[in-house]
């Protein structure tokens, strides 16, 4: 990622960043609006969607976007599974990514919550020292027995989670980063950029605390923390709000667009478990919910966006009556449903210990 036209984003005013939000959906019509919204609220001018096999109306919905400015949207150009790799790689020659002063690689469930200045992503940057990447640690928020789908927004809907300092025993948690243009990117990860190791100088690199990342997950030196590192004192500036599971409802759909038939199988509910401890309320994000609201208004103002975004909430609904139209979903419904609130590590332990939750 070398500088262009402009000079690095050092060289501008903070108020004038141009900044990219790379991202890649499948069937996330009826969350496409909130997502966009929000990075609209943070400072992200300009958005890359790649999508691939939709389903529910998301692809007709960026369509029109992008046809209103500040949103372009591409056809995955996967030809294998590796979806995400390969859009970003395309992403890496795209215009809207050259020409931004920070680009912003994240999923439409992941919400930057910054705690500092105004609540942008230049009052972080500014916060952190205008390092040349910052990369932000996940708090995965908990489906905290939500069942329905709502069309409201989700960050106001789940305001539980685990203790942010540990996920399932574990002190180093994942991140998502901003990476700034002067960055000497080898290429983007969905996780955090690799650079040119011992060929150039190593880039300044801050958590979301402004603290130098550790040296180890810089260079990529340890292939069990190439996207993680101890997340306690990491979050002093911003977290990364991970809405995984949403509405049981949702996780349903989100299931399905990875397995289309569930009949006859066992389903692990592995993920689910890991990401559903309610232990910890965290109601920060909600300071966004008023300017989220309006320019959510704002957005469906334009009759076609709202009807568009309004069928995308029927598909939504109707893909996950079929699926509970089959005995395996039903089965999986259930077991979601009774499964403790506890990650598998900690639920084990009570076990062994002949106590429970």
């Amino acid at each position: 990622m070398t500088p262009t036209s402009g000079g690095p984003a050092k060289d501008r005013s903070q108020a004038d960043l141009r900044i990219t939000a790379v991202t890649c959906v499948k069937n996330e019509g009826p969350f496409l609006l909130e997502w966009i919204a929000y990075n609209r609220l943070i400072g992200v001018t300009d958005f890359l969607f790649y999508s691939n096999d939709c389903t529910d109306g998301t692809d007709r919905l960026l369509d029109a976007l992008a046809a209103r400015g500040g949103v372009t949207h591409l056809p995955n150009p996967a030809e294998g599974r590796n979806y995400q790799m390969e859009a970003l790689k395309d992403a890496a020659r795209q215009d809207v990514v050259r020409d931004a002063d920070w680009v912003w690689i994240a999923d439409v469930d992941e919400f930057l919550n910054i705690h500092v200045g105004d609540h942008s992503i230049p009052a972080l940057i500014e916060a952190c020292g205008d390092p040349q990447a910052i990369s932000v640690t996940f708090q995965f928020f908990a489906n905290d027995g939500v069942d329905a789908f709502s069309d409201a927004p989700v960050i106001g809907q789940f305001s539980r989670s685990h203790n942010p300092d540990i996920w399932c025993g574990e002190t180093a948690i994942e991140v998502k980063s901003l990476v700034r243009r002067d960055f000497p990117l080898q290429y983007f990860g969905a996780h955090r950029p690799f650079h040119k190791a011992g060929k150039v100088r190593s880039p300044s690199w801050t958590d979301g605390s402004g603290r130098a990342v550790p040296q180890k997950f810089l260079v990529a030196a340890n292939p069990r923390r190439i996207r993680k590192f101890p997340a306690q004192g990491a979050r002093a500036f911003a977290t990364l709000n991970h809405y995984a599971l949403r509405s049981l409802d949702s996780y349903l759909v989100k299931n399905d667009r990875g397995d289309v038939n569930r009949e006859n199988r066992a389903f692990d509910d592995t993920y689910w478990r890991e990401r559903n401890d309610p232990a910890w309320e965290d109601l920060s994000i909600t300071r966004y919910l008023p300017a989220l609201t309006a320019e959510l208004d704002r957005l469906k103002a334009d009759p076609e966006i709202a009807a568009l975004h309004d069928n995308c909430v029927r598909l939504h609904c109707q893909r996950r009556d079929e699926l509970l139209a089959q005995d395996g979903y039903r089965q999986m419904q259930a077991q979601l449903r009774a499964a403790r609130p506890l990650p598998p590590q900690e639920s084990a332990l009570l076990d062994e210990l002949g106590l429970t939750p």
